[in-house]
């Protein structure tokens, strides 16, 4: 089933360590890896310090972009979860300032998004 879920897009709490070591160009001098989720090929990774967003982009996934969110400058975000004849769940966060979504990913029918929203009531708040 887990391949079926990579799939379907199915949020999956990833090794910690194998992402540290993966993101070891990207992170801060001191930086620590908490929780990282895997959704396909693209990561949501929350570490000490900020929100860190990987989507690896093309064919070959060689091409990614790092999006980087300090904690302090989250204002506000919501979670949609998903119906009987809506399947998706949605998370939505907004940056300080901003009046639309600065972020917004697409999650399937299971608990990963009510772990991530925990963990960021946990650091927002």
């Amino acid at each position: 089933m887990g391949l079926l879920s990579s799939l379907l897009g199915n949020a999956s709490t990833v090794d910690k360590e194998a992402v540290a070591s993966e993101l070891q160009q990207i992170l801060a001098a001191g930086e620590e890896v908490d929780v990282a989720f895997k959704l396909i090929r693209d990561l949501i990774v929350f570490t000490d310090k900020r929100l860190l967003l990987v989507d690896k982009q093309g064919l070959t996934g060689k091409k990614i972009e790092y999006h980087s969110i300090p904690f302090k400058s989250i204002s506000h975000f919501s979670i949609e979860t998903a119906g009987h004849f809506d399947l998706d769940a949605e998370l939505k966060i907004w940056i300080s300032g901003a009046q639309t979504p600065a972020i917004a990913k697409q999650f399937k029918k299971d608990k990963s998004i009510y772990d991530i929203q925990k963990i960021l009531v946990a650091v927002c708040t």
